[in-house]
Parts: structure tokens; C-alpha cells; sequence
């Protein structure tokens, strides 16, 4: 087989795993009746990538030292991660029906202490680019040649403390970092354009002292290709910027700016399954 036809052949298996993730996110929030549908799909691709080709982690041994870790520092997304680590057996599937209801192990955005697989705690919006640097720099410090990743979103990028830690990312040199802007223009206000214009966003980053690169967050080859180009990159972090779409697969809820935090009754979510698989 020609590497040509292996490639196309991966990225075909990449975007079958990314269809049922998405259907099992939306199937997870429509049991519930309500969830951030809206930036939770626009990450699956990226999700999809790191968990089934790039992240050394084991679901039997979640807590280990050396592994890969992520840091989801925009957390409304968690519930696309969590459909990740069901999948991946780090949780039972079923735990997907209780989310974020009394008790569960699924909270609507993501805890270290109740989630099996999860690195990191989802804090206030912009902390967990400064998450992401400790963990780096002790990785550093304790010679663990792992990868950190972290996905930001495009209106958390709006906050002061994500610029702080880019910057001293860039003044540690970490090379071991590798972020994502999960930029689908929207936020809960309206277009972040219209809130807080974020103009530039790649000369930002590169400013910073960041390696920056833009493509296609949908698109497995364009992404895979700027994951493996930041694992080559030597003295400094790496920015990957998605152009993405926010809700993206859930016809009731793709690019609409009221997609943030939505209601929708499992009917309407078991119809966007039904189209979704349609599609494999």
C-alpha cells in the first residue's frame, strides 16, 4: 500500500471516530436536556486527534507519572472529552447518561478528583494556559520527555491571564507545550469580533515568542500535519490556531450564536445522531 492511500485510509478511520465522538456528545447533553453543545463540538476533531494517534495515555493506569497529559482550560467542552475517555475505557459508557446530574462523575466542566482520565481541573477561564506551564516546566524539572497539550478557547483568549502565560512559556522556552485556540468566533455574548475583538490572533501568539501556525480544525490532514511540525519544534511553545465551527455536526445547533449553553430534548438529539451516522 503507497503511503498516499495509508494517509487517506488514516484520516478516513480519524474522521469515522470523530463522527460517533460527536453523536456521543450530543446523545450525552440531549439526554440531559441542556449543555455547552456549542464549543464541545467544535473541539472533536482536535480531541479525536491527540487521544487516537498522538497522546501516550493508558485508561488501566490513568493517574501514571509519565504520560501524556491536557489541559481542556476551556471546560464547557468537557463533555466531548468525556465521550473520548468512554470510549477510550477509562470510564464505563453509561456514565455518559448521568452527566452533570446529583452525583455524578461527569460534572459540566471538568474535575481531576471525579473524573477518571481527566488532568486537569477546569478553573475560571484563562487558567489553564498558567496549568499548562507548571505542569510543562515540572515535566522539565523531572526529566519527563512527554508532550503537554492545552485547548483555550478563542473568548477565553480575551482574558489577561492567558497572555501572562504565554508569555512565560515563552521565557522557559517550552517546547514540551503544544496549545490550541479553538477559534469558532463566538462566545456566550455574541461574536467575540463584536465583545472583544481579538484581531490578529496569530501575531499575537507569535509575538509572544510562540511557534504559530493556523489551519482547518476540521480537517484531519491539516491538523495532523501542524501537530507533527510542533512536536518538531525546538526552544519554544507551539500555537495552533482552528478555524473551527461552533456546534458543528448538530444541524439545530451548527453556527448559531445562541449554541452556547442550549436546550434540546433527546428527540432532537437522537435525530442529529441518526443524520450524523448517515454520514460515516
Amino acid at each position: 500500500m503507497s503511503l498516499c492511500m495509508e494517509k487517506r485510509d488514516e484520516f478516513e478511520a480519524l474522521e469515522r471516530k470523530a463522527n460517533q465522538i460527536r453523536r456521543m456528545t450530543i446523545e450525552a447533553i440531549g439526554y440531559l436536556g441542556v449543555g455547552h453543545i456549542g464549543g464541545a463540538l467544535s473541539v472533536v476533531e482536535v480531541l479525536t486527534a491527540l487521544y487516537y494517534k498522538y497522546m501516550d495515555v493508558s485508561p488501566s493506569e490513568p493517574g501514571k507519572k509519565v504520560r501524556d497529559k491536557l489541559v481542556l482550560s476551556k471546560g464547557h467542552a468537557g463533555p466531548a472529552l468525556y465521550a473520548v475517555l468512554a470510549d477510550k475505557g477509562f470510564f464505563p459508557v453509561e456514565w455518559l447518561h448521568t452527566l452533570n446530574k446529583c452525583g455524578t462523575w461527569l460534572p459540566s466542566h471538568c474535575d481531576m478528583n471525579r473524573t477518571p482520565g481527566i488532568d486537569m481541573t477546569t478553573g475560571s477561564l484563562g487558567q489553564g494556559i498558567s496549568a499548562a506551564v507548571g505542569i510543562a516546566l515540572a515535566n522539565r524539572l523531572d526529566g519527563i520527555d512527554r508532550k503537554v497539550y492545552l485547548i483555550v478557547g478563542d473568548g477565553e483568549s480575551q482574558e489577561g491571564q492567558v497572555w501572562e502565560g504565554a508569555m512565560a512559556a515563552a521565557h522557559y522556552k517550552l517546547d514540551n507545550l503544544i496549545a490550541f485556540t479553538d477559534y469558532n468566533k463566538m462566545q456566550i455574548d455574541g461574536y467575540t469580533r463584536d465583545v472583544m475583538d481579538l484581531g490578529d490572533i496569530c501575531g499575537k501568539w507569535d509575538s509572544f515568542g510562540w511557534f504559530t501556525q493556523r489551519v482547518d480544525g476540521h480537517d484531519f490532514a491539516a491538523l495532523t500535519a501542524a501537530i507533527e511540525r510542533a512536536q518538531r519544534e525546538k526552544g519554544r511553545p507551539s500555537m495552533i490556531v482552528l478555524d473551527t465551527v461552533k456546534g458543528k455536526g448538530a444541524f439545530f445547533a451548527e453556527g448559531r450564536l445562541d449554541n452556547h449553553n442550549m436546550h434540546f430534548d433527546y428527540t432532537l438529539a437522537c435525530e442529529a445522531c441518526e443524520r450524523l451516522a448517515g454520514t460515516k
